[in-house]
């Protein structure tokens, strides 16, 4: 299958939002449930046809193709996640070279979604403390660490913590994903006209 620029930026989008409501919930305490769904379902589909498909529809991604078209213009407002954002992918690159974690994170998906289709929804909180427990049993000891920053406060609860991790699993899933569309850090270089044009005809 081949894949193009307008594949690699939805790719992206689904890191960006993500990592926005790590942000957010690290700060506030508080996500939009609609936004996590789209990201923990992206988490399930592993056979999904296109990179579309793995978010449901291209229009689910709105806002961090939103995000995108911000940044990719200097107009970015959070200096902190294109810095999480950089992690994410480092960390997408361990995390793909070893063979006993990538195989201990698909059997603990697997698990999460059958716990998410006995309880009839992907984002309900007991499915959230699983892919948060999953992340932080295997992914997380790996290099680099994705530090989240944000209000000591929320990030004392038990709840947050594990929606945060559930997060950054699906960040890292979309990570993934890029990689595989052909995504390179050379691209922020050399292909940057090309996925701001991307961005710009999926935002239309």
């Amino acid at each position: 299958m081949s894949f193009s620029v307008d594949d690699r930026v939805l790719a992206l989008a689904g890191i960006a939002q993500a990592l926005q409501q790590v942000r957010r919930i690290a700060e506030t305490g508080h996500s939009e449930a609609g936004v996590v769904r789209t990201a923990i379902d992206s988490v399930f589909r592993i056979d999904a046809d296109s990179p579309q498909a793995i978010y449901g529809n291209a229009a689910q991604l709105a806002p961090g193709l939103r995000l995108l078209h911000n940044y990719f213009r200097n107009q970015g407002q959070d200096e902190i996640l294109p810095r999480l954002a950089l992690a994410v992918l480092q960390l997408e690159r361990t995390f793909v070279r070893n063979g006993d974690v990538v195989g201990a994170v698909s059997e603990g998906i697997a698990r999460a979604q059958r716990q998410a289709a006995e309880l009839g929804d992907s984002a309900h909180p007991d499915v959230l403390g699983a892919l948060g427990a999953l992340y932080a049993d295997t992914i997380s000891h790996l290099k680099p660490r994705v530090m989240v920053q944000g209000n000591p406060h929320y990030l004392g609860q038990a709840g947050v913590i594990a929606e945060i991790r559930a997060l950054l699993l699906a960040a890292v899933r979309s990570a993934v994903l890029w990689r595989q569309t052909g995504g390179q850090y050379w691209d922020f270089l050399i292909s940057r006209k090309a996925m701001v044009e991307a961005v710009d005809r999926r935002l239309r």
